[in-house]
Protein backbone atom coordinates (compact mmCIF):
# COMPACT_ATOMS: atom_id res chain seq x y z
CA UNK A 1 0.00 0.00 0.00
CA UNK A 2 1.55 2.93 -1.13
CA UNK A 3 1.16 5.84 1.21
CA UNK A 4 0.53 9.94 0.45
CA UNK A 5 3.96 11.24 1.81
CA UNK A 6 6.41 12.60 0.22
CA UNK A 7 9.28 12.06 -1.90
CA UNK A 8 12.69 12.72 -1.60
CA UNK A 9 14.15 14.93 -4.39
CA UNK A 10 17.91 14.10 -4.94
CA UNK A 11 18.13 13.21 -1.07
CA UNK A 12 16.24 16.38 0.18
CA UNK A 13 12.87 15.99 1.83
CA UNK A 14 9.75 18.17 1.21
CA UNK A 15 9.00 20.91 4.09
CA UNK A 16 5.68 18.74 4.46
CA UNK A 17 7.54 15.67 5.38
CA UNK A 18 10.12 17.40 7.64
CA UNK A 19 7.04 18.60 9.69
CA UNK A 20 5.77 14.78 9.89
CA UNK A 21 8.80 13.47 11.25
CA UNK A 22 8.28 16.31 13.82
CA UNK A 23 5.31 15.09 14.75
CA UNK A 24 5.74 11.82 14.59
CA UNK A 25 8.91 12.41 16.95
CA UNK A 26 6.12 13.96 19.84
CA UNK A 27 3.75 10.98 19.02
CA UNK A 28 6.85 8.65 19.72
CA UNK A 29 7.30 10.76 22.95
CA UNK A 30 3.60 10.19 24.05
CA UNK A 31 4.03 6.47 23.16
CA UNK A 32 3.15 4.33 26.46
CA UNK A 33 4.12 0.82 26.86
CA UNK A 34 1.15 -1.37 25.52
CA UNK A 35 -0.12 0.55 23.10
CA UNK A 36 -0.52 0.22 19.39
CA UNK A 37 2.00 2.25 17.10
CA UNK A 38 1.38 5.44 17.06
CA UNK A 39 -0.16 7.27 13.47
CA UNK A 40 -1.06 10.60 12.29
CA UNK A 41 -3.62 11.07 9.80
CA UNK A 42 -2.12 12.62 6.45
CA UNK A 43 -5.39 13.49 5.02
CA UNK A 44 -7.63 10.69 4.48
CA UNK A 45 -5.13 8.11 5.66
CA UNK A 46 -3.22 7.02 8.05
CA UNK A 47 0.09 6.22 8.55
CA UNK A 48 2.55 5.08 11.21
CA UNK A 49 5.43 6.99 12.39
CA UNK A 50 7.47 4.04 11.35
CA UNK A 51 6.64 4.71 7.71
CA UNK A 52 7.55 8.41 8.18
CA UNK A 53 10.39 7.53 9.57
CA UNK A 54 11.65 5.32 6.75
CA UNK A 55 10.50 7.75 3.79
CA UNK A 56 13.21 10.03 5.78
CA UNK A 57 16.15 7.15 5.94
CA UNK A 58 17.91 8.49 2.30
CA UNK A 59 17.53 12.10 3.90
CA UNK A 60 20.94 14.28 3.31
CA UNK A 61 18.91 17.49 4.65
CA UNK A 62 20.42 18.22 8.38
CA UNK A 63 17.70 18.44 11.25
CA UNK A 64 16.90 21.26 12.79
CA UNK A 65 18.76 21.94 16.30
CA UNK A 66 15.76 22.34 18.30
CA UNK A 67 14.72 18.95 16.87
CA UNK A 68 18.02 16.92 17.45
CA UNK A 69 17.57 17.02 21.11
CA UNK A 70 14.18 14.88 20.21
CA UNK A 71 16.54 11.88 18.92
CA UNK A 72 19.35 12.10 21.01
CA UNK A 73 18.06 12.25 24.30
CA UNK A 74 16.19 8.47 23.20
CA UNK A 75 20.08 7.53 22.68
CA UNK A 76 22.12 5.09 25.24
CA UNK A 77 25.38 6.77 24.46
CA UNK A 78 26.28 10.90 23.88
CA UNK A 79 25.70 12.06 19.88
CA UNK A 80 29.19 12.97 18.84
CA UNK A 81 28.21 13.67 14.51
CA UNK A 82 31.26 14.15 12.14
CA UNK A 83 30.77 17.67 10.99
CA UNK A 84 32.41 20.75 13.25
CA UNK A 85 29.08 21.67 14.99
CA UNK A 86 28.11 17.39 15.37
CA UNK A 87 25.41 18.24 13.01
CA UNK A 88 22.50 15.08 12.51
CA UNK A 89 20.85 13.98 9.01
CA UNK A 90 17.44 13.30 9.22
CA UNK A 91 18.49 10.31 7.59
CA UNK A 92 20.16 9.32 10.91
CA UNK A 93 17.72 10.66 12.90
CA UNK A 94 14.81 8.24 10.92
CA UNK A 95 17.26 5.34 11.21
CA UNK A 96 18.03 5.80 15.08
CA UNK A 97 13.59 6.11 15.44
CA UNK A 98 13.24 3.39 13.29
CA UNK A 99 15.28 1.32 15.51
CA UNK A 100 13.88 2.53 18.63
CA UNK A 101 10.40 2.07 17.16
CA UNK A 102 10.86 -1.64 16.23
CA UNK A 103 12.47 -1.90 20.15
CA UNK A 104 9.48 -0.90 21.48
CA UNK A 105 7.40 -3.40 19.30
CA UNK A 106 9.64 -6.10 20.90
CA UNK A 107 9.45 -4.80 24.35
CA UNK A 108 5.57 -4.81 23.96
CA UNK A 109 5.70 -8.36 22.22
CA UNK A 110 3.71 -6.95 19.34
CA UNK A 111 6.28 -7.74 16.56
CA UNK A 112 5.11 -11.26 16.04
CA UNK A 113 1.52 -11.13 15.76
CA UNK A 114 2.10 -8.13 13.87
CA UNK A 115 3.67 -9.54 11.02
CA UNK A 116 1.49 -12.52 10.53
CA UNK A 117 -0.99 -9.51 9.44
CA UNK A 118 0.89 -6.82 8.29
CA UNK A 119 2.16 -6.03 4.75
CA UNK A 120 4.97 -3.74 5.06
CA UNK A 121 4.61 -0.14 2.85
CA UNK A 122 6.95 0.34 0.35
CA UNK A 123 8.59 2.57 2.70
CA UNK A 124 10.21 -0.15 4.64
CA UNK A 125 12.39 -1.12 2.00
CA UNK A 126 14.23 2.18 1.81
Amino acid sequence: MAHILPALENGHAPITLQQYFRESLNEFEDWQVGDPEPVLEIGPEIVPISDVFGALRGCTDIVPANVVGGVTERLTKPWEGEGPLDEMTFSTAARVMSVLVRKRQLEDGRVASMTESYSPSPWHSL
